[in-house]
């Protein structure tokens, strides 16, 4: 993707991508710091302007907590100010379940025409331009998780049942899942996979690759397909880390690859299962900064409600080659598909997460191990719960409140994001820490189950 601007754009005609669009009204939306997704929508006679000078929306956005309540940070926070929503008319999309309407995530900026410093889009297009600038190019992708039901009394009803990944339960959602695929290639995502899961009335799809931001992009754009398409067929889907807190939840987990001019650095290198130097200094500092990144992607208190040993959510401080407990997994395709299937997957993350946050942070982690030349310690297999005392296998991160400090310390990810960034992140996930520090596991799903 191009170089992003660091001013309101004012230059080209706008209308070449919207006269391609037929709706009468857009969705402009962004992701704040606790990971819901807010929105204001024009009329799309009205979108070459708001590409030009915006769509205004107040700032206190990027303190609000995941219940909607206000906190304030060193740099951000309260009633004042204003902030210009720029769409991303590149990204244009029609909302293939919602006719009439078009979608496009924004870029946000000052009202003197300067890039917020705090826009979580434009954090992760500087990591994606930092990482071309070291020669290195990613693609990612998100998994994406969910649970189906209907809401009554007892909150959650739900919609299917049967064995983890079994046909029974395909039975019961193979209309659903037709209808699903087909709405999410209309708006141009590559559909991999769609199955059954493990959890609770849990189904799971997986989407191609992409540039990281365009991968963030999709994130958001299939998580409303799926809401919709979901009330299309009376059932509602929760993205919530837990809805059982008894049993598996649900995870985003993020896979990515890397690749220099010269091919792909996960495989055809001297180094473990086929890495090159530089991709195995980029894992090792994502895996060095893992403990911070639980804050970034499941820094939610419900998220903790799924972080749990032998659930295979990635809750332990360490790397395998298809090591599913282990929070960075090593995935080497099968033989003579390495070239292009190579890829490590972050397990730990779930759907309380900014998108835009998690790949822009992963970046920077990898960036700063290959500055550093770090190297990979040993790979761990097996489920480290099972380890005994001399195992120097750790958990990540167990509550909220320890991977906000956790994320403080991290001058890494302090440095990428900048200090209005980081210290907006820190208030609302500190604010949900402490008002939820008393939640019973119940009281937590009840509250998130909805949200996400």
């Amino acid at each position: 993707m191009p170089t992003m601007p660091e001013r309101i754009p004012a230059d080209g005609d706008p209308t070449a991508s919207i006269e391609k669009i037929d709706a009468e009204m857009v969705a402009v939306s962004f992701v704040d710091n606790a990971g819901i997704t807010r929105v204001k929508s024009v009329p799309i006679g009205r979108l070459a302007r708001a590409a030009r000078f915006g769509i205004g929306v107040s700032p206190c956005f990027e303190t609000f907590a995941f219940d909607d309540l206000m906190t304030v940070g060193g740099y951000l926070g309260g009633p004042d100010g204003d902030l210009r929503l720029i769409p991303d008319l590149g990204a244009l999309t029609e909302i293939a379940c919602q006719p009439g309407w078009a979608w496009a995530p924004a870029e946000k900026y000052t009202q003197d025409g300067t890039r917020f410093a705090a826009c979580q889009r434009g954090f992760a297009a500087r990591q994606v331009e930092a990482a071309r600038a070291a020669g290195l190019r990613l693609s990612m992708a998100f998994e994406t998780e969910w649970a189906l039901g209907v809401a009554d009394e007892t909150g959650f009803v739900p919609a299917l049942d049967g064995p983890a990944y079994g046909m029974v339960r395909l039975g019961r959602v193979g209309e659903y899942a037709r209808t699903l695929v087909a709405t999410v290639e209309r708006q141009g995502m590559s559909v991999e996979q769609f199955h059954p899961e493990y959890a609770l009335a849990q189904v799971e799809l997986s989407i191609a690759p992409n540039d990281p931001v365009a991968a963030a992009d999709d994130a958001v754009l299939l998580r409303h397909t799926i809401r919709q398409v979901s009330a299309d067929f009376g059932w509602r889907a929760t993205l919530a880390p837990s809805i059982d807190p008894d049993g598996a939840g649900s995870g985003a987990h993020l896979h990515f690859s890397l690749h220099s001019g010269d091919g792909p650095l996960l495989a055809g290198g001297p180094g473990p299962y086929g890495m090159h130097p530089t991709g195995a200094a980029f894992l090792a500092g994502v895996l060095r900064e893992l403990p911070a990144l639980v804050a970034v992607g499941a820094g939610n208190p419900a998220s903790f409600l799924r972080l749990r040993p032998s659930r295979w959510a990635g809750i332990w401080h360490c790397w395998g080659r298809e090591a599913r407990e282990a929070a960075l997994r090593f995935v080497t395709g099968v033989r003579g598909t390495e070239d292009w299937a190579a890829n490590a997957e972050v397990k730990c993350f779930d759907a309380t997460g900014n998108p835009y946050l998690i790949v822009g942070s992963v970046i920077a982690a990898g960036l700063a191990g290959v500055a550093e030349e770090l190297t990979l310690p040993a790979e761990v297999t097996g489920d480290p719960a099972t380890f005994g005392p001399e195992s120097e296998v750790t958990r990540l991160p167990a509550d909220s409140a320890e991977a906000a400090g956790r994320l403080a310390d991290s001058t890494v990810l302090a440095a990428a994001m900048g200090p209005e960034l980081h210290d907006a992140l820190l208030t609302v996930r500190r604010a949900e820490a402490e008002r939820y520090r008393g939640a019973t596991p119940r009281e937590l799903v009840e509250l998130t189950r909805w949200r996400f």
